[in-house]
């Protein structure tokens, strides 16, 4: 579960505490429950209606899947871990998935300890700095852009007919109608595979980039392009057919 939801039942929980403390403190309202039919009344209502939405908005926030959102919309790092962990109970995605989500994880990382490692060694306002992290955050851009196209086409797998032509369900289909739509499958299955090793490509050349820039002592702006990591990131970028500047 994303942190975001943790963060809003905390904030409800607090705010039913906050309301109970305002309802029966003898410093605000100070209704008490005994004291007469009224009070009384008052008292049990609010405190039944608490325990209901406390109840509620457990279950909504912990265990209550949130609608998926469209893979347009689809924005922060959560959204992309959400996006995919839905796919990661079908048997034939399920190691596929698990190492997109391990990826998730590693770039994020990778980024943060590249920017840090970036802040040691030069002034934010050096053109140096600017350069390398425009560069990360390309890098970045593109690794999200193949997990996005995974998600596009996850969207369209249908598991329960990828179980029906793969000889793990009886089919009533002819043998060439059920290999031309295995073979269908099986190109869903190698993109999303192919996706994955050029993400886990990206995540190299950040881990090179990160070693080039630790053996740095001096270097003027010019330079720059001229590093061999950073010319086989640019090549890496110029090869994806569907990035966008």
């Amino acid at each position: 579960m994303g942190v975001t939801r943790y963060i809003k039942l905390l904030g409800l929980t607090l705010g039913v505490v906050a309301l109970n403390i305002v309802i029966f403190s003898r410093g605000f309202i100070g209704i008490e429950i005994g004291q007469n039919a009224l009070s009384s009344a008052i008292g049990v209502t609010f405190l039944v209606a608490s325990a209901i939405t406390l109840s509620y908005g457990c279950y909504f926030l912990l265990f209550k899947a949130p609608a998926a959102l469209p893979v347009k919309e689809i924005r922060t790092h959560d959204d992309y871990v959400e996006a995919l962990s839905r796919f990661r109970r079908i048997k034939v995605l399920e190691e596929d998935i698990g190492l997109a989500l391990r990826q998730l994880e590693r770039m994020q990382k990778k980024k943060n300890t590249l920017l840090e490692v970036l802040k040691q060694r030069f002034d934010p306002a050096e053109l140096s700095y600017k350069k390398f992290s425009s560069v990360i955050f390309e890098v970045e851009k593109l690794f999200y852009l193949n997990v996005r196209s995974i998600l596009n086409r996850l969207h369209t797998f249908d598991a329960s007919e990828f179980e029906s032509v793969s000889g793990r369900k009886p089919s009533s289909l002819s043998p060439e109608l059920l290999q031309a739509r295995k073979n269908v499958y099986g190109e869903y299955l190698s993109f999303t595979k192919q996706s994955l090793g050029t993400n886990e490509e990206i995540l190299l050349k950040l881990d090179q980039l990160m070693l080039e820039i630790s053996r740095l002592d001096s270097l003027e702006p010019g330079d720059i392009d001229s590093m061999p990591c950073m010319q086989e990131i640019d090549t890496l970028i110029k090869q994806t057919p569907y990035y966008k500047n």
